[in-house]
């Protein structure tokens, strides 16, 4: 018999760097989950992607068992990291802090597509470049798709 759901935890975590301070652990510990265990788990899954946030979901059931899935990073930082730049622009609209190329965005947008709520690699650029677009980086050039 399949166990009982008994909720679910998002959180963002950098890549083989989680550990029982906040905000992982008081989360955690609220629901019953065993800390360190996750940390374990969660360490060793993720040391190929050290220092990158990474978005993690955890179901944890009610005889405190918990799985988890780890998913890509989330556009944002892949694009600041592309970018080159600390942080996005206060003012986009006005203020546009970096320029990418449209291969750049189709890279991020492959890597992403598994995450992405979009059937086609074209609809998946163009929620990139949205994304790109409402942080302040210009992307360069015609798009691509459809011509």
């Amino acid at each position: 018999m399949a166990k009982e759901i008994a909720g679910q935890i998002k959180l963002q975590i950098k890549g083989g760097a989680a550990n029982p301070s906040p905000p992982v652990g008081p989360v955690l510990g609220a629901k019953g989950i065993n800390i360190m265990e996750f940390c374990k788990q969660f360490n060793a899954r993720t040391q190929d992607k050290a220092g990158k946030v990474l978005p993690v979901v955890i179901t944890y059931y009610s005889d405190k068992s918990f799985d988890f899935v780890v998913k890509t990073p989330p556009v944002a930082v892949q694009l600041l990291e592309v970018a080159k730049v600390k942080s996005g622009s206060a003012e986009p609209n006005r203020k546009k802090v970096a320029e990418i190329t449209w291969d750049q965005v189709k890279t991020i947008a492959e890597d992403k597509m598994v995450d992405l709520n979009c059937f086609t690699l074209e609809s998946a650029m163009t929620m990139v470049a949205g994304t790109a677009r409402s942080m302040g980086i210009n992307v360069k050039g015609e798009f691509p798709g459809n011509n």
